[in-house]
């Protein structure tokens, strides 16, 4: 492939990566309208003009030892995608997320002298500290979505500019709340119970049959009860039940839900965003488990309740996350007229308030332009 004037390289392995760097490309864009974008990522990023090298779906990859089942695939992609830039001699590369691949691959592009941008740091203050050595000797420009990182990170030596949340932006909703109900033939006399289980196959694998069991458990306290089900198109999940809503935007299911049971991930701040009262849950392998209690050096799995220093929605990990458990916490969250529903939306205001002003991807389109000295 033969690319003219001025590019930027990309690399997002996940799909919130892909959701992310299509807004960041199409920010980009208003301000130069004649960068060529070329990388890894998905469908959204191809929507918003970039040229796919390899796909988030072939790359999405998450836990400790499922990551070493995939390792050999891994190394080929990394040592393919160096080649692949080195050859192309981008103006910049923008890293969004993905450490572990991510990270390696800055460090294979040390000696090119190539600028690069990461777009969404890693959790180093969650664990793996020392990344912050791969970040300082390997990486030029560092923004950060979270409000308490950039004092972390700068502790450490790193200066990182704080864009803002990208969740703080105002969604663009093409349907109103009451469209969405009318296509789902939701009775808003009867509460809402709005089903996130993941957005990557083997979290579905793991959480599915316990939000099952959990909706079974609830309909003996709520019998209206409605279930609406957020599905990411990149997952597939059997066994539905026939009066179960699906909604493949998640942020239309979250609009008119009463109360989630979400999988601990950036869903938990879509929903913060609302606010959607939630219960967070999240299982691993038990060798993923293991790995997680040894090395994660962190009080809370929610970014809600780490960015609020405190436990605002419950969580529910591994063997927490029953149907029994999971049904105790969720009963008082449907239930308008409860001090714990009430509690809960004013601490998710809240955080909603810590999460910046919108603009967060102009605000990273205009630093980007700004590092960068294109090659006419």
């Amino acid at each position: 492939m033969k690319f003219q004037g001025k590019k930027i390289f990309f690399v997002a392995g996940e799909p919130s990566g892909d959701l992310h760097g299509s807004k960041l490309i199409k920010a980009l864009k208003n301000i130069h309208p004649d960068i060529i974008f070329i990388g890894h990522g998905g469908d959204r990023m191809k929507k918003a003009g970039m040229t796919i090298i390899e796909h988030v779906d072939n790359i999405s990859i998450m836990g400790f030892f499922e990551v070493l089942k995939h390792l050999p695939k891994m190394v080929r992609l990394l040592a393919s995608t160096k080649n692949f830039i080195e050859n192309l001699q981008p103006d910049r590369i923008v890293l969004i997320d993905y450490p572990g691949f991510n990270l390696r691959l800055a460090k294979y592009l040390s000696r090119t002298n190539i600028p690069i941008t990461y777009f969404i740091l890693p959790q180093a203050w969650a664990w793996k500290p020392k990344r912050v050595n791969d970040l300082i000797n390997f990486v030029d420009h560092y923004l950060s979505i979270f409000p308490f990182e950039k004092k972390w990170y700068e502790s450490k030596g790193l200066i990182v500019n704080y864009i803002g949340h990208p969740f703080i932006e105002r969604t663009h909703i093409n349907e109103s709340f009451k469209d969405i109900c009318d296509r789902h033939h939701i009775n808003n006399n009867s509460p809402v119970l709005v089903l996130l289980p993941g957005s990557r196959q083997q979290e579905i694998n793991k959480h599915w049959p316990i939000f099952l069991d959990t909706v079974k458990k609830i309909k003996l306290d709520i019998p209206q009860i409605q279930i609406i089900v957020g599905k990411a198109k990149e997952v597939t999940i059997t066994n539905i039940p026939n009066d179960f809503r699906i909604e493949p935007d998640s942020n239309k299911a979250i609009l008119i839900g009463t109360a989630a049971i979400v999988a601990s991930g950036t869903a938990t701040l879509e929903c913060a965003v609302r606010p959607l009262p939630m219960v967070v849950c999240y299982k691993f392998s038990l060798l993923t488990w293991w790995m997680v209690k040894l090395l994660v050096r962190i009080k809370y799995s929610s970014m809600v309740n780490l960015i609020g220093e405190k436990i605002i929605v419950p969580e529910l990990l591994q063997s927490d996350m029953a149907s029994e458990n999971i049904v105790q916490k969720l009963i008082p969250l449907l239930d308008h007229n409860s001090n714990q529903r009430r509690t809960m939306i004013k601490e998710l205001e809240k955080i909603k308030t810590k999460l910046g002003q919108p603009g967060v991807y102009q605000r990273a389109a205009s630093d980007i332009i700004r590092k960068t000295s294109f090659n006419e």
